[in-house]
């Protein structure tokens, strides 16, 4: 297989987790009336996405980096770097990274990928350099060194802009949906098995989608509604979609090296159940 005849596999990785999370921290209020315990737990992971083809590779999203986990309270489970390496893919191999958006715990370490092209929607870097960013509750979940590196990125000219839905190889998609940020963006990448639709943040916890229950951080709510909806009609199947936050995940796909390494699923491959 090729990356030319746009048949992609697809890996999930968490690389780290909050796990004292609760069920009110997690939806908007009120909360759902299948939650009806509010402080039971809820844990949130966090996951970097990979899509390979042959010898082409593309990361989407790019993790944090540990100082700022410990900043922000936050558990590493699983460097990247070690995680590409179980995969058998060097970091200088890694041609194009999508970042979803550029909060500190997605875009936090796109230095890892020097050879990379970097993705972004142009919406999403002027909200994240613009006057949004005086208002704390906007600008708390962004890191401002890695929105300046980002910067120096694109002087270098590593970074490619786009305005809407773009292709970013044969069989891999961009789409705008806004909602979470002004320039959130999701992934869709041919399988074996069908069309995955990497939500990301368009779709935090499988719950907020299915109940149409948004995410509390939020830019656009009428955005994030429509987002869901954007999100199941690019999906062949409930099946196709991937959360970006949702430790179901890794129970609803086969593990690749669950006994050397948990924590890397493969989500080209039939679902577990």
């Amino acid at each position: 297989m090729t990356w030319s005849e746009g048949i992609w596999e697809a890996y999930a990785i968490e690389y780290g987790r909050h796990s004292d999370r609760k069920v009110y921290e997690n939806f908007t209020a009120p909360l759902p009336a299948s939650r009806p315990d509010p402080t039971a737990p809820m844990p949130l992971s966090f996951f970097v996405w990979l899509l390979r083809a042959g010898d082409r590779v593309i990361a989407v999203d790019t993790g944090f980096a540990s100082d700022e986990a410990t900043a922000r309270g936050r558990e590493v489970l699983l460097p990247l770097e070690t995680a590409l390496s179980t995969l058998g893919i060097a970091r200088d191999a890694v041609g194009d990274v999508i970042l979803t958006h550029l909060h500190w715990d997605h875009a936090g370490r796109h230095d890892l990928f020097p050879n990379a092209r970097i993705h972004v929607q142009v919406r999403e870097m002027s909200y994240c350099t613009g006057p949004c960013m005086c208002h704390a509750a906007l600008s708390k979940p962004y890191d401002p060194a890695s929105v300046s590196a980002l910067v120096r990125r694109v002087h270098a000219g590593d970074v490619q802009f786009h305005d809407g839905q773009a292709e970013i190889a044969r069989g891999v998609h961009v789409h705008l949906v806004g909602g979470h940020t002004r320039g959130l963006q999701i992934v869709t990448a041919e399988t074996a098995r069908g069309r995955l639709v990497l939500a990301s943040d368009a779709v935090h916890y499988y719950a907020n989608a299915e109940l149409e229950h948004p995410f509390p951080l939020i830019h656009d709510a009428e955005a994030m509604l429509e987002g869901f909806r954007t999100v199941k009609r690019l999906a062949p199947s409930p099946g196709h979609i991937i959360a970006g936050h949702d430790p179901e995940v890794l129970r609803r796909f086969p593990p690749v090296h669950q006994e050397k390494l948990p924590g890397i699923v493969r989500l080209d491959a039939t679902p577990i159940g």
